[in-house]
């Protein structure tokens, strides 16, 4: 009996653990449907900046220098919420096979993802990520204000280049990219045949122009990492639940089989004493 009645006490935990992880499955897949619009409309919003990056680049592409020393600064988009498989892990293993710059400065966005990285002496900082979307402009403001002051404010924003290790789709692992704009296009490729009209020097133009472009990018990097968040913790969720459901179909059967022994036993006690004689009273 009593092992029957804890094999039901651990159904009832499963079945409430069950709809709990439902719940953050649902609530993950509401964030992946609200950070798909999102994405599509930042990933607009890029492709804007960057045809008129290119546009201007090509009149004045002295502006944009190749062979500039560059201060390198790794901007690494980890979760801030666990329950996510091995998202994080994938940006550590990205971040090990990539060819390091000497002096590079590493900046960490997720508690999780920075509990992986204790006392790392690359950590240049670290900031809380976004757990939802209605976050991840806060992350961003305090993402751009990092990065300026872990470059240096004296030094010129063009000679900044971030580099970001972020999750793009789902399925792809962590991704490398080398947030450097504008570069001088091949020699004769230009889009119109005047240059742009300005009311700004050129050069105060590029370094705005560059800027918006960094803000635009972390936000789309910020969005795209976000939703494959969500997305591999709804299949983490999904298959936990799984799981659940076949540990309980086991221990429900072993129950109906630990209830069938015990009925079988109440039968033969019932047996056993309808068999046995009468017992007849001792007479005084």
């Amino acid at each position: 009996m009593s092992r029957r009645r804890d094999i039901e006490a651990t159904v009832r935990s499963f079945r409430e653990i069950r709809d709990i992880l439902n719940a953050m499955k649902n609530m993950a897949l509401m964030e992946v449907h609200r950070l798909g619009r999102f994405l599509a409309t930042q990933q607009r919003v890029v492709a804007a900046i960057e045809a008129a990056g290119s546009d201007f680049s090509s009149f004045y592409p002295e502006l944009f220098p190749r062979n500039e020393s560059w201060r390198d600064v790794y901007v690494l988009l980890g979760s801030e919420r666990g329950f996510c498989g091995d998202f994080n892990e994938l940006l550590l293993r990205a971040l090990a096979e990539h060819k390091r710059r000497e002096n590079v400065e590493v900046v960490v966005v997720g508690s999780k993802l920075y509990s992986k990285l204790p006392r790392d002496f690359r950590v240049a900082a670290f900031l809380e990520g976004a757990s939802v979307v209605d976050e991840i402009e806060n992350v961003l403001v305090r993402l751009m204000n990092t990065v300026s002051d872990t470059s240096g404010l004296a030094a010129p924003l063009r000679a900044l280049r971030v580099t970001a290790f972020h999750h793009r789709s789902q399925g792809e692992g962590a991704r490398v990219a080398i947030l450097q704009p504008f570069q001088e296009p091949k020699k004769g490729q230009k889009s119109f045949a005047y240059p742009p009209r300005l009311y700004l020097d050129p050069a105060a133009f590029a370094k705005g122009l560059v800027e918006q472009y960094l803000f635009a990018r972390l936000h789309e990097l910020l969005y795209s990492s976000l939703m494959v968040e969500n997305q591999v913790r709804v299949q983490h969720m999904d298959a936990a639940v799984q799981r659940l459901d076949r540990k309980s179909t086991e221990l429900l059967r072993r129950r109906n089989m630990l209830r069938q022994e015990e009925i079988t036993e109440e039968i033969e006690v019932i047996m056993l004493s309808a068999g046995s004689p009468p017992r007849i009273p001792a007479s005084n």
